[in-house]
């Protein structure tokens, strides 16, 4: 691989991060639940990282700001618009997933 700057690898890491954020915009059909059983993460997770680092740069990010940027619309919308209820199959499947804390 080249050998990329700092600069430049913070750079493709942002696009990356930016055309997830849209990927997952669009795909609203795919609930955060099965993200969590998937792969171990969800859109509210991404949204936490996000304030996280806002946090650590000196950045005040509040919950609701840094779901927004996540979600694109207000978190309470999104999810009225967007979330089912999950199936006992769905709930099973997180409770043996979940992470450790």
């Amino acid at each position: 691989m080249t050998t990329l700057t700092r600069e430049q690898q913070t750079e493709l890491e942002a696009a990356a991060f930016r055309h997830l954020v849209v990927h997952l915009r669009e795909r609203s059909d795919v609930q955060n639940i099965d993200l969590m059983n998937l792969a171990g993460f969800c859109r509210n997770c991404l949204s936490n990282w996000y304030r996280e680092a806002a946090e650590e740069a000196g950045l005040p990010v509040s919950k609701d700001e840094s779901r927004e940027m996540i979600y694109g619309i207000p978190y309470e919308d999104w999810k009225n618009l967007h979330q089912k209820e999950a199936s006992p199959v769905q709930k099973a499947a997180f409770e043996q997933n979940k992470p450790k804390d």
